[in-house]
């Protein structure tokens, strides 16, 4: 395989890690835990995990000389820049403990386990995908942990490989699932441990004790170089409106990362649009304002950020997709349904009237792609919808009504772009290298403590590497109760973005000034590996805000 002068330099990076990982560790205990909310109820579904106290690692000066032991390790969900580096890092971090330890790949994600496929990873294979991108050392897959037919595949694997314990680096489905699998396995009485590690380029799996999922970092970086491409491109051809989807099905993270790094001319937050509740005629509206105030200075130009997940927060639309998905989970004959007319045919006849009358105001393309087949979840599959295309069309109607009311003197011409898979798999970051490796190291380290239905937290992430601390929090602690297929269910609950948080208030101060300024957009560059640390290792903007 030829490789890149980058690549062979990637592979050769040592990621920086906190000093109280680096040689002998105690773990210090604290205060049992709650879940965030719905208690009761998360109580009596996880009697057996619910309650356990967060974790610390510091620093000892005793060497504990802990048993040989197996462990198994998943990919788990959509890919993220780094997920390589948490599975070397638990490696070495591993082989560190006891050197006959081992450690399984499960093939394809959480199939694998329960279709008994899997992988030795050695030190060979390993190091041929240090801090590199993609999840391709084992593959992924969003194989859902639900049935106690797969928790019994699984542990029969387990004990055929003598695994007492499996990482699971996933997002919040994926370590939902992972604490289910944590809570059957010690309700049957199995000593098999899990172990989970927060991914998801979203952001949308942060709180207290996880300050940002890994992937993020990297993600953003990559989207806002592309971004900030576009926005050079429209300062010299002046004369397109860039309308720029990003991924972020359930939060506007990515989107306000990027508006941050990038200074667009608009910036849609979906958390906002639902705390005002905007109508998409609302949206229309203000986008189509600031366009019509720079063509009145000449500047017939300009650049748009538009979080994937927008329609499920305006109220009207956020109803319906809520009665589609009680439809389309007891409604098995739409499956059936070979052409989308006779889908768009048999849903306006189920649907409530209320709901009818959105769904009538939707173009009819849009309308179908929010009456898609679910995914493993029951969510609607946003990414497969084009906000950026409805949003092009709808304001461009309403640009002409402007110019017939004589307020809207100017040309408009647009471009739509979706930046998705562009960001999942890229070379992670340094910070996200750094960050991964850790996690691997920490996951390992709440293995040999006999911990399980944890997830791997590493926090201070706005110091310096050496300077960050390790433990663990009891994924209970994390839950409440979400609507999902129709049924309600413990879930992870979802980070939105903090509207009275530094970041977004951030972005209220200086809106006006790059809607209408000439000179305000800002030109990222690609993703800088080499060079001086306040360069190449700071974390986002989202966190030095947050830090203030």
């Amino acid at each position: 395989m030829n490789e890149s002068p980058l690549q062979t330099a990637r592979y050769e990076y040592q990621p920086k890690t906190p000093d109280v990982l680096r040689d002998n560790v105690m773990i210090r205990v604290g205060e049992p835990t709650e879940s965030i909310a719905d208690r009761q109820e998360i109580q009596r579904a996880f009697p057996n995990t619910y309650g356990s106290p967060l974790v610390y690692f510091e620093k000892s000066a005793i060497k504990i000389d802990y048993p040989q032991i197996n462990v198994g390790v998943i990919l788990s969900g959509g890919q993220a820049p780094g997920g390589h580096n948490v599975i070397a890092g638990l490696f070495d971090s591993l082989k560190k403990l006891n050197s006959n330890n081992r450690l399984y790949g499960f093939l394809g994600g959480p199939g694998g386990l329960i279709e008994h496929q899997y992988k030795e990873l050695t030190a060979n294979i390993i190091d041929a995908y240090r801090n590199t991108g993609g999840f391709d050392i084992i593959g992924s897959g969003r194989t859902k942990l639900e049935t106690e037919e797969q928790f019994e595949s699984g542990l029969r694997i387990c004990e055929k490989l003598n695994i007492k314990a499996i990482v699971i680096i996933g997002g919040d489905d994926s370590n939902t699932n992972a604490c289910i699998l944590a809570e059957y396995y010690m309700q049957k009485g199995s000593d098999v441990q899990i172990i989970g590690c927060p991914k998801t380029i979203d952001g949308d799996l942060k709180n207290e004790m996880i300050e940002t999922s890994f992937g993020f970092d990297t993600a953003c970086k990559v989207y806002s170089e592309l971004i900030g491409n576009i926005q050079r491109d429209a300062g010299s051809a002046r004369k397109y409106w860039h309308f720029i989807r990003l991924m972020g099905r359930s939060a506007s993270h990515i989107t306000l990362e990027c508006s941050l790094l990038c200074q667009p001319n608009i910036t849609i937050v979906s958390e906002e649009v639902e705390a005002k509740n905007f109508t998409l005629n609302d949206i229309v509206e203000d986008i189509a304002v600031v366009i019509a105030k720079r063509a009145d200075a000449g500047l017939n130009f300009g650049t748009i950020l538009i979080p994937e997940g927008l329609l499920e927060f305006i109220s009207a639309i956020k109803k319906l997709i809520a009665e589609l998905n009680d439809l389309l989970a007891d409604n098995n004959e739409i499956l059936n349904l070979n052409t989308n007319d006779q889908k768009y045919d048999f849903i306006t006849k189920i649907l409530s009237e209320e709901n009818k009358k959105t769904f009538f105001s939707l173009p009819k393309a849009i309308a179908l792609q929010l009456s898609l087949d679910r995914d493993s979840h029951g969510n609607v599959q946003v990414s497969l919808i084009e906000t950026e295309k409805l949003l092009i069309e709808m304001v461009g109607k309403r640009l002409e009504q402007m110019k017939s009311e004589g307020k809207y003197k100017g040309k408009f011409s647009s471009v739509n772009h979706f930046f998705g898979y562009e960001g999942r798999c890229a070379s992670p970051s340094n910070f996200d290298a750094d960050y991964c490796y850790s996690l691997g190291v920490t996951a390992s380290l709440l293995v040999v403590a006999g911990k399980t239905g944890y997830m791997a937290s590493i926090k201070n992430l706005t110091a310096h590497a050496s300077k960050w601390l390790a433990g663990g929090v009891p994924i209970t602690m994390m839950f409440n109760m979400e609507k999902k297929s129709g049924k309600l269910k413990p879930v992870i609950q979802k980070a939105l973005v903090n509207l009275d948080g530094e970041p977004f208030k951030f972005l209220q101060t200086n809106r006006e000034l790059w809607a209408s300024a000439e000179d305000t957009f800002v030109y990222p560059g690609a993703i800088q590996y080499f060079g001086p640390s306040e360069v190449c290792d700071k974390p986002t903007r989202t966190l030095l805000l947050e830090s203030r």
